[in-house]
């Protein structure tokens, strides 16, 4: 039998592992997947989870089952890429004939002091729940700082103001505008409705110190209540470590078929691959979506695509509380309710679909 391990439960895991289960898994491969979580967690939703306007379980999906899948709960300590072999914390070493590393992203301070230690953070499940903690039991009139103005940050201060709507809400951004990956018209668009929400929307911005409920702003202080950081992300700490080429941004560069050169039977997707497109879960599941077809070919001793096509991206949505969005379709930029409900019916179509 070989053996395939996949680390990490996210999008593109859970892409690879619905396109391989029920049928398409060769007689003579294992699955093990390795993850803290046993279940999948709807990433893209933790801002909601934070603000507390949606529960724990509503971004929870279940993982699949197969009498040829195996699931490893625990910390991923290493990856030993000449030996084939993972090490975990406190359990034993697992060996892999092909590896998928889909680990996902952890913040980025950018050299900030204080940033790790005393900012709240919406980049996992459990840090999650403790900004929704910090967040919501706050007094009201509380001051709450939110560091980054791109998707995630947007999307936390829309949310938190109407779940919280006696707070008051910080946004901070370097540039001249938020939503910086955006046309200027969304920008512009997002901008309004925050001033009409009373949203403080601070452009500009150069965080050069943080302390305990204290930011600096050009070394000017700033008293906060809560402190939280959306401002940069970068690859899982267990693949920096890694030992092979990656871009400026710290991802791994790959092969065509998406493995690490001189390890083709080792596969990176997601957050910590260097692809032409910035991280996004639609990425990440068309990416695994191309890993699958290698690793059948590969299984079936069929030579492996030369290339393939680029991944090709629908758009990108954003909520604004409950009933606004705003976002890109088709290369075209949408507002108001009807993005909004687009991006409602996308989430409730993948997890119908997956859970």
């Amino acid at each position: 039998m070989k053996h395939l391990v996949i680390l990490g439960g996210g999008y593109g895991g859970m892409r690879i592992l619905h396109r391989l289960l029920p049928n398409q898994l060769p007689e003579d491969i294992t699955i093990t997947l390795v993850d803290r979580n046993p279940y999948h967690c709807l990433k893209t939703e933790y801002y909601a989870l934070a603000a507390g306007t949606i529960s724990d379980q509503h971004i929870r999906v279940s993982f699949p089952e197969h009498d040829r899948l195996k699931y490893v709960y625990g910390e991923i300590t290493s990856i030993l890429l000449d030996e084939n072999k993972v090490l975990l914390k406190d359990q034993e070493p697992i060996h892999y004939d092909d590896l998928v590393i889909g680990l996902g992203c952890e913040d980025k301070y950018h050299n900030v002091p204080g940033a790790d230690q005393y900012t709240y953070s919406i980049q996992t499940i459990d840090r999650s729940r403790s900004t929704y903690q910090a967040l919501n039991n706050l007094g009201p009139g509380s001051t709450v700082a939110i560091v980054g103005a791109g998707l995630s940050g947007v999307e936390l201060a829309s949310e938190l103001c109407e779940s919280r709507p006696d707070l008051k809400i910080k946004l901070f951004d370097r540039g001249d505008h938020i939503l910086a990956a955006f046309s200027p018209r969304l920008s512009k668009y997002v901008e309004e409705w925050f001033d009409s929400h009373s949203v403080e929307v601070i452009n500009k911005a150069n965080i050069t110190k943080i302390e305990e409920n204290i930011l600096y702003n050009h070394d000017e202080p700033i008293s906060c209540d809560v402190i939280v950081w959306t401002a940069g992300i970068q690859p899982n700490k267990i693949v920096r470590d890694l030992d092979v080429e990656k871009d400026s941004q710290g991802r791994v560069v790959l092969t065509p078929q998406h493995s690490i050169p001189n390890y083709e039977n080792v596969f990176v997707v997601g957050d910590c691959a260097s692809l032409p497109h910035a991280p996004s879960a639609q990425l990440a599941e068309g990416q695994a979506e191309q890993i699958v077809t290698v690793l059948k070919k590969k299984w079936a001793g069929e030579p492996l695509p030369e290339s393939f096509p680029p991944i090709k991206l629908k758009g990108i949505l954003g909520s604004l509380g409950k009933k606004h969005g705003f976002g890109i379709l088709a290369e075209r930029p949408i507002t108001g309710r009807v993005a909004r409900l687009l991006k409602s019916g996308i989430l409730w179509m993948y997890k119908y679909h997956n859970g």
